[in-house]
């Protein structure tokens, strides 16, 4: 008897589990299209966030050794002449992966700008990324040799920014999620790309 109502509870839990997958999975198709217009829409406004002399954009595709696919957005002025670049990078950060847009300027050697596209860090500690406080120290920066990071104290170069206190681990990881995807932007850029 234990076994025969065993076995009818683990069909009805089966049957019930396959019915909310189903909805799940047509509610998602469903809406897939308008999650996909504001993704496209949010990377629309950070491109222009951090390009704040584009008035257009086009779209780089460049795919490396191994089969990854970066994206590049090349910044143009009203009259098509290129103001800058920006591309997409992320990395862990303390809570989940943080998704950011930078803004360089190849001429100048500088980034125009940093916005924090995605995060799940901490209220009121990890979320300072966004704060201008933060970003601000990015505009203008210098990515050569590589953007370094100070813990408790001011920059002293022009590659340099200062950590949150209290968010170190989200700071630590927009500057090397920068500097990882940097390197490779700069080799496609300047023609070296692999």
């Amino acid at each position: 008897m234990k076994n025969a109502n065993s076995a009818k509870m683990l069909l009805v839990l089966t049957g019930f589990a396959i019915v909310v997958g189903a909805i799940l999975a047509l509610a998602y198709q469903g809406f897939y299209p308008r999650i996909e217009a504001n993704r496209i829409a949010e990377e629309r406004r950070a491109i222009f966030s951090v390009l704040e002399k584009a008035k257009d954009y086009k779209t780089i595709e460049y795919t490396r050794d191994g089969g990854e696919v970066v994206k590049i957005f090349e910044g143009m002025d009203a009259g098509g002449n290129t103001v800058g670049y920006a591309f997409l990078t992320s990395g862990p950060g303390f809570s989940a992966t943080i998704k950011i847009m930078v803004g360089i300027n190849l001429d100048r050697r500088k980034l125009t700008g940093m916005k924090v596209v995605e995060h799940l860090e901490t209220p009121g500690l990890g979320t300072k990324i966004e704060g201008d406080k933060f970003t601000v120290q990015f505009k203008g920066l210098a990515f050569e040799p590589k953007i370094e990071y100070l813990k408790g104290k001011k920059p002293e170069k022009s590659n340099q920014i200062q950590t949150i206190t209290g968010a170190t681990i989200s700071s630590v990881a927009i500057v090397k999620a920068m500097n990882r995807r940097m390197k490779i932007v700069l080799e496609i850029l300047e023609g070296g790309g692999s």
